[in-house]
Formats: C-alpha cells, sequence, structure tokens
C-alpha cells in the first residue's frame, strides 16, 4: 500500500468529530471523504477539516476507488451493515467499538473479513495504554506463571448517558444501541483483560444486569432508558481460568481498584498505577513501575514502538505493512459472547455456554 493512507469517515456525530481530530495529528494519514444522513453536519465537518468530498449516502464513499479504509463512526447496530458492505467493496475497516449490536452481527462482520481478505480493526483505548503494554510485557516474560483469575472492573459513580446529562437517548437505547454499560464501556475493560489472557475460548458464562439507581423522571421518558447500567458476570474459560465481570454506569459505591490478573508466580492491578504483586524471599511485595522510562527507551529503541501508542496509529501502520494489526476484530467478538452470555444468563437465571449463547443470538442491525 502507498506510503500514504486515504481514508473516508462515515459518521460525522459526537464519535465521528472525535476520530476526524485525531486523524489529523496521525502522519501519512489523509481523510479524502466524509458521510453522514444529517448532510450539512457532514459539509460542516468537511469545511472545518479541508475535507474535499462530502456524501449524504454511505454507499457513494465506498464507490471512491482511491479510499483504501473508512471508519465507521456510527451507532452500534449501524456497524455490521455499514462494515460488511465496505469490505465487501474491497475497503479496510476501521469501527468504533463495540464490533456490533449483537453478537450474531459480530461473527458476521469477523466472516466477511476472512472472506474478503480485508483488516477489520475495532477501536479498543485500553490496549494502547503504557500500562497494558507493559503488563502484556510482563505476561509474555512470564512473570505471572499461569493464570488463573482475572477480573475486569470499570465503575461511575452516576455516568450514565443521557440521563446524567452526557451524550444523546441514543445510548441508551436498546434500538439503537442493544446494550448499556458492557457495550459502552465495559468493552474497553473486557477486551483489555481478553487481550492479555490471549483471548482464550469461553466455556461457560453466567452473569446478571440491573437498572436501579434514580434518575431524572424526565430523561428517564424523554430518553427512553431500557439497557442496564450495571452488568455482573462470571466465565469460566479454557485451560481453568476464571473471569469475572463487573461494569457500572452508576452504582452507589466508591470506586473501583481496577483490573486484575493473577498467577501462580504473581499478579498485576492495571491502574493506574500498573502494580505488581508477588512474593520475593517469603516476603509479599507490592511494587510500582517507572513507566515513563520504559515508553521513552521504547520508543528510541524499538522500531515502530509508536504504532502501538494509539489505536488509529496503530491502523494505520497496519495499513502500511508496517506492523501485524492486534486482534481487536476477534477480541471483539470475544466480549460480545461475553456480553451477550450474561444478558441470556440474566433473562434464563442460569448459566449458559457458548454454543447456546450462539444459537440464540439474534442480528439487531438496521435495515439500510
Amino acid at each position: 500500500m502507498a506510503d500514504e493512507v486515504r481514508i473516508g469517515i462515515i459518521g460525522t456525530g459526537q464519535i465521528g468529530k472525535a476520530h476526524v481530530k485525531k486523524w489529523q495529528e496521525v502522519p501519512g494519514v489523509r481523510i479524502v471523504a466524509v458521510c453522514d444522513a444529517d448532510e450539512a453536519e457532514a459539509r460542516r465537518v468537511a469545511a472545518e477539516y479541508r475535507v474535499p468530498q462530502v456524501f449524504k449516502n454511505f454507499r457513494d464513499l465506498l464507490a471512491l476507488k482511491d479510499v483504501a479504509a473508512v471508519d465507521v463512526c456510527l451507532h452500534n447496530n449501524l456497524h455490521a451493515p455499514v462494515s460488511t458492505a465496505a469490505m465487501d467493496a474491497g475497503k479496510h475497516v476501521y469501527v468504533e467499538k463495540p464490533l456490533a449490536g449483537s453478537y450474531a452481527d459480530a461473527r458476521r462482520m469477523v466472516e466477511a473479513a476472512d472472506k474478503t481478505g480485508r483488516m477489520l480493526h475495532m477501536q479498543l483505548s485500553t490496549l494502547y495504554s503504557m500500562e497494558t503494554r507493559a503488563a502484556r510485557r510482563f505476561v509474555d516474560d512470564g512473570h505471572l506463571g499461569r493464570v488463573y483469575y482475572a477480573k475486569s472492573s470499570g465503575y461511575r459513580r452516576r455516568g450514565r448517558p443521557y440521563v446524567d446529562g452526557y451524550g444523546t437517548s441514543s445510548f441508551v437505547q436498546k434500538s439503537v444501541a442493544s446494550g448499556g454499560a458492557l457495550y459502552d464501556m465495559g468493552v474497553y475493560h473486557i477486551g483489555q483483560i481478553l487481550y492479555l489472557l490471549d483471548n482464550p475460548p469461553v466455556r461457560t458464562v453466567s452473569g446478571a444486569t440491573y437498572q436501579e439507581t434514580g434518575m431524572y423522571e424526565d430523561r428517564r421518558k424523554n430518553g427512553k432508558y431500557d439497557v442496564e447500567e450495571l452488568g455482573v458476570g462470571l466465565a469460566r474459560l479454557e485451560g481453568g481460568a476464571t473471569f469475572f465481570i463487573e461494569e457500572a454506569w452508576a452504582i452507589h459505591l466508591g470506586g473501583t481498584d481496577g483490573s486484575k490478573i493473577a498467577g501462580t508466580k504473581g499478579g498485576l492491578t492495571l491502574g493506574p498505577p500498573l502494580l505488581c504483586h508477588t512474593t520475593q524471599s517469603d516476603l509479599e511485595t507490592s511494587a510500582t513501575f517507572d513507566l515513563a522510562a520504559a515508553e521513552f527507551r521504547w520508543g528510541k529503541c524499538i522500531p515502530h514502538a509508536d504504532a502501538y501508542k494509539h489505536s488509529q496509529d496503530h491502523w494505520a501502520a497496519a495499513l502500511r505493512g508496517e506492523v501485524p494489526l492486534l486482534p481487536t476484530a476477534r477480541i471483539g467478538l470475544a466480549t460480545m459472547l461475553l456480553s451477550e452470555g450474561i444478558y441470556l444468563s440474566q433473562q434464563l437465571g442460569r448459566e449458559v455456554t457458548p454454543e447456546e449463547i450462539a444459537k440464540r443470538s439474534v442480528s439487531t442491525a438496521l435495515k439500510l
């Protein structure tokens, strides 16, 4: 692929604008077109960032022969139809998290990538934090031994979209977003753990969801809030590891002490700060790391280290063939399996298997 990466942006809403702004900082990337059903807003964004072409219909953007890749910045239930159409049109796809609105749709996206040979990459910012990169080195070098327990954790005291003042009501409606806290924020923490564990197969899932915290009644009514604010789960993984999940948009607790992984030789609290817990000379020890010094050294001494500092930098480097693409699509698919497994377990009142989840999963993709 040519050194200059020419991309199109599909969706110029809140997320799309953030992506466009970041692309301006990524060397060797040029946005040549934007698209949105709100054509006036697409034109405003295009004018602000000097993007030459504007479309209302995403299929017109996909017809551009000089566009190698697209960035899909739409609501969850639009990810699958637009992304698969883009891959069928020969475009590589960068998509906002979560991968889709259902496991069935996410699987269809991964299958489309396999069939077309196009690269599919999901935005998963937690993989590029210095804490995750350092933890990955620590795990790979065997300092934890055999990992047998992990926990992903994210708390907001009162941070539900729309009803607490942030974002639009689309974030809290199943018809558009499919899920709540697990899909919106849980994907970051669940995906981070799956990445550090090498995305092992899931054996069973058990869980529950809640919407219990009070809210402004006019916001409840106008927002049509019908997704979870708290999701908790327990997954048994191949190899014997146990994975506990807790994700809250709103909860009456003081906060989380962070996601964790534990093995036979040591454990990590992912923080920040990143902490290592081990035993040395029969003494229980907890230690911090000099991440700033490591980041400086890696940047100077390791080729293409900067390609792992941000999701969009990584995508551009992978498109240019400089680095292998991280498996975010398959991590995203596994995250969907776990989240939908929690929903199904809540519905059935029992533990469920991946086979049951796959069989019962139905497409929530919107028709285009």
